[in-house]
């Protein structure tokens, strides 16, 4: 099923005849206007404009769906109280990750948007990896090990993990040799890296067993050691304010340097001034240097 954006995305180019008009419209590049029609035209298997010099033109299919998708827009809007984004220059869509944006972004949100100028963030939460361009996201803060390609990418920091659990557990754990961690489920996220490089570091080998417990989520992660589910792993900066609280407290003061760390992402055309201002305040306060911002946003790849 194609995604909502790629029908607004024709709607606004048969509206105005130019892809580079539809792209100002709806804060995207022009390239994600055209990619997006592509897309479109490849799906349904019809030609839906005639390129020219001076913009495009619809086909006669290209009318026929004009008539229909104008109607559908006009009905959604007559007949539906949701959402609307906000649009504009100032507007920066960045996507992240569910842990990522509760914990590190959403207690930064207000210092991001704040200042002069202004600017508004749309947060695109997803687990997957999507092509930026082609969904029309500015920016993305994500957690992996490298670059990936058909982006650009600067690392913003990485993380030294620790053992954590709820009070009451902890209260029951006593100092001593790294092993007795195992006498309790150990907690983890679908990647388990981290707890194989904590052992590591303390001259043990670990894969994961049937009493340990794996959730998709950080969050989750978080929510089973907090509720007494067994132990898992604290991955600074995103678990400051959690143990700031006394929600969760370390069990052991041991650290490993996690494989994984946190990364921004852009796509391989140079951004806008709004996103390269976000990109800028994201990486202030993930304490990168200002000459690493500037060349990741005049990079071209």
């Amino acid at each position: 099923m194609l995604p909502l954006e790629t029908l607004r995305a024709f709607d606004a180019a048969a509206r105005t005849g130019s892809f580079s008009a539809a792209a100002g419209q709806l804060n995207l590049t022009h390239g994600a206007v055209s990619r997006q029609i592509a897309k479109l035209e490849g799906w349904l298997g019809l030609k839906l404009f005639d390129r020219g010099a001076r913009g495009v033109e619809l086909t006669l299919e290209g009318n026929r769906l004009h008539l229909r998708t104008s109607e559908a827009f006009a009905l959604i809007a007559s007949h539906s109280d949701r959402w609307v984004e906000p649009r504009g220059t100032a507007v920066v869509r960045l996507t992240t990750i569910p842990s990522i944006s509760g914990l590190w972004l959403m207690p930064r949100l207000s210092s991001l948007e704040g200042g002069d100028p202004k600017l508004r963030v749309i947060l695109d939460v997803d687990i997957k990896q999507a092509d930026l361009a082609d969904e029309g996201m500015d920016l993305s803060v994500r957690c992996g090990r490298g670059g990936v390609p058909g982006r650009v990418s600067l690392q913003l920091f990485e993380e030294h993990v620790f053992p954590i659990a709820s009070a009451e557990l902890a209260a029951s754990i006593a100092s001593g040799d790294p092993a007795r961690l195992l006498k309790y489920p150990l907690i983890h996220d679908s990647d388990a890296s981290g707890w194989r490089a904590w052992f590591a570091a303390q001259g043990m080998d670990y894969r994961p067993r049937p009493q340990d417990r794996r959730f998709e989520d950080y969050n989750l992660v978080l929510d089973a050691a907090a509720y007494g589910l067994g132990v898992a792993l604290a991955r600074p900066p995103l678990t400051e304010r959690q143990i700031a609280s006394g929600r969760i407290v370390a069990v052991d003061r041991r650290t490993a340097l996690n494989p994984v760390s946190y990364w921004l992402d852009r796509p391989m055309a140079r951004p806008r001034a709004a996103a390269a201002e976000l990109a800028r305040r994201i990486g202030a306060l993930a304490g990168v240097t200002p000459e690493r911002i500037e060349t990741f946003l005049s990079e071209d790849r």
